[in-house]
């Protein structure tokens, strides 16, 4: 039998065994390398996953099939996304009553139509209820339009009738004299 298998085994199969041997080994240990690497890149604790990759073939399977989804460098990037929507929502603002987004010139919300801001009304430009005068023409904000008499206005902001100034059309926003 010692001579069947030194008929087999030549030379040439020790030096193609060898070839073989050297290459898995280089396998490993690039496995190894990369496991490490990509760990630490998705910011993971690598060392850990160094050794759970010293286990041939099963440590490097288990790495890939519970390894974080995202590249740390990606997760960053989401964050800086998500937080620049955020930031770009703001400019906009939400209605008190029903947190529908407005923008900052509405004067009603298109959800729920409660009243956001006050019209003035001499020029129409929707005003800020903080304000006690109008930036646009200077008339002092809930006193006597100049040629007009005022409608009485309720707590809330809210005409007589009921309904804000701005859900009229623009040709009905100057108030009837009496």
């Amino acid at each position: 039998m010692s001579e069947l298998l030194e008929q087999l085994i030549t030379p040439e199969v020790r030096a193609a065994f060898t070839v073989v041997v050297i290459l898995l080994v280089i396998l490993y240990v690039l496995s190894i390398i990369w496991v490490v690497r990509d760990a630490y890149l998705r910011g993971t604790r690598w060392y850990l996953w160094a050794i759970v990759a010293l286990v041939p073939l099963v440590g490097v399977i288990a790495y890939c099939l519970l390894r974080p989804p995202l590249l740390q460098i990606d997760r960053d990037e989401q964050e800086l996304e998500i937080a620049l929507k955020q930031r770009q929502l703001m400019r906009y603002g939400e209605c008190a009553t029903c947190g529908y987004p407005v923008e900052a010139d509405y004067v009603i919300c298109p959800n729920c139509k409660s009243q956001l801001k006050n019209l003035c009304g001499t020029c129409h430009h929707a005003l800020d209820p903080t304000w006690t005068v109008c930036p646009y023409c200077a008339t002092p904000v809930g006193g006597p339009v100049p040629g007009h008499q005022s409608r009485p206005r309720s707590a809330s902001g809210r005409s007589a009738r009921g309904r804000s100034a701005s859900a009229m059309p623009a040709e009905n926003n100057v108030p009837a004299a009496r």
